[in-house]
């Protein structure tokens, strides 16, 4: 038969070997499983989190297989683990972003962990079969986003990881699983039957179900694909008056993923990924950066960081709707605020964990900077996370004006976390649910991930 967009996407799967994997997309791929794993045991002790595990253990029961972050004595079936653990993944937006926009680790790690504990002894995948599946689950997400122009820009319709999510985990579980060409093929029909969640829902506790979704829906596509359950076999291919994958996005020009041979690129060997230094939205880290570079300024011109000889506080961000909130009510709101973000870094010299709590979040002294705030949409900074730009400008009493402005932020692709700044974050995260000796096994199997027999081990 003749080869079309999705069977190709289905025959890379089903043919793509550990060799494929450089020693460079090996390193970058394991970076980010060591910081999802890390952000995922900080996210269970979320509130958001406990709700759907709660859920989970109530309302569900089957086989508990498969391990909950940060929860040692509780196991669920597993793609409830898959979901609880994606839910914890994004419960503080803290998880890694790529380009075009989304959450790619978060919507494929959790089903890979627990797919790799429902395997039965003795056909349990290695380290390197793991990391595989995981890579195959990136590409996956990448190559789709790369089909439309609309998806290179900050999302104003569906949410990303909900979308190109929920494919890439049924294909790294395809993967996994070792499921023919056409079971991938059906795998990704049936996971395109099971994506997609409207931007409405960004800044609230619905937000993190969205990746908790994204990795379960996709492991049960490739399950029921497994089965025998069968889909349209030209889901990703432009087929005029029959939306397929193509209903995601208003432009939409697929190309054909080649079957790899000696060698294959993968995207992550040509673009690193970013990795965020405090739990909010990726844009905040543009403001964020720029704010504290002005503070430092303001300090040297003062002597000390004193709002009352600031009249006005010029914010200029690109046009995004849902991450432009002046006055955040809760702790999802303020992770998705570009004026809480930086009016919190001029005032304590840092974002962290703290704050986004309740009593941060309602401060005097951080209600007063708030009010001080103007923003502006300068032509050139445009609503991409490769192209954009965050500067704030403090218009001060005495006439003066202080200038920050960041264009690349520390964790940006273009500016990668070191290993020190990675391990510092991953081992600050997990030391709030797990002993340091714990701690330092991860590190170790994650670093030796292509030397492990049993990657249910992870």
């Amino acid at each position: 038969p003749e080869e079309t967009v999705t069977s190709s996407f289905a025959s890379f799967i089903h043919a793509v070997r550990p060799e494929h994997l450089s020693k460079t997309v090996r390193h970058r791929s394991k970076r980010m499983i060591l910081d999802s794993i890390g952000v995922g045991l900080v996210g269970s002790t979320t509130h958001v989190f406990d709700i759907a595990l709660q859920y989970c253990r109530e309302l569900y029961s089957s086989v508990a297989v498969s391990s909950v972050y940060g929860k040692p004595g509780i196991k669920l079936s597993p793609t409830l683990a898959a979901f609880t653990n994606g839910v914890a993944t994004h419960s503080m937006d803290f998880d890694d972003t790529w380009h075009p926009a989304t959450h790619p680790s978060g919507a494929v790690l959790p089903a890979l962990l627990a797919a790799s504990q429902m395997l039965p002894p003795g056909t349990k995948p290695n380290g390197m079969d793991f990391l595989l599946a995981f890579n195959v689950g990136l590409e996956v997400q990448g190559r789709l986003m790369h089909f439309s122009t609309e998806a290179h820009n900050i999302p104003k319709r569906f949410h990303p990881p909900s979308v190109v999510g929920t494919m890439g985990s049924a294909a790294a579980t395809a993967k996994l699983l070792s499921l023919s060409t056409a079971q991938c093929a059906h795998a990704l029909g049936i996971a395109a039957s099971l994506a997609g969640a409207p931007m409405a829902n960004a800044a609230t506790q619905a937000k993190p179900l969205h990746i908790g979704n994204a990795t379960r829906l996709g492991f049960e596509a490739a399950l029921l694909a497994a089965r025998g359950m069968e889909a349209n076999p030209l889901i990703l291919d432009d087929i005029a008056g029959c939306s397929g994958f193509s209903a995601f996005y208003s432009i939409y020009q697929p190309k054909p993923l080649s079957t790899p041979s000696d060698h294959h690129e993968f995207l992550l060997e040509k673009q690193d990924i970013a990795f965020k230094r405090f739990p909010a939205h990726l844009g905040m880290h543009w403001v964020v950066d720029a704010a504290l570079s002005v503070r430092n300024l303001f300090i040297n011109y003062a002597g000390s960081f004193s709002p009352s000889l600031i009249r006005t506080i010029v914010l200029k961000i690109p046009v995004s709707k849902y991450i432009n909130r002046p006055f955040p009510s809760s702790e999802h709101q303020a992770r998705h605020s570009f004026q809480f973000n930086a009016c919190t870094a001029l005032l304590d010299g840092e974002v962290g964990l703290s704050s986004f709590t309740e009593s941060s979040i309602h401060r005097q002294e951080l209600r007063e900077l708030l009010d001080k705030v103007v923003v502006e949409h300068p032509e050139d900074n445009v609503a991409n996370f490769d192209k954009m730009y965050g500067e704030v400008a403090l218009l001060l009493h005495s006439g003066d004006v202080l200038t920050g402005k960041c264009d690349t932020f520390y964790g940006h692709w273009r500016k990668p976390l070191s290993k020190e700044s990675l391990l510092k974050k991953f081992r600050s995260n997990a030391s709030h649910v797990l002993p340091e000796e714990k701690i330092e096994t991860i590190i170790t199997t994650v670093d030796n991930l292509e030397n492990l027999s049993d990657s249910s081990q992870l």
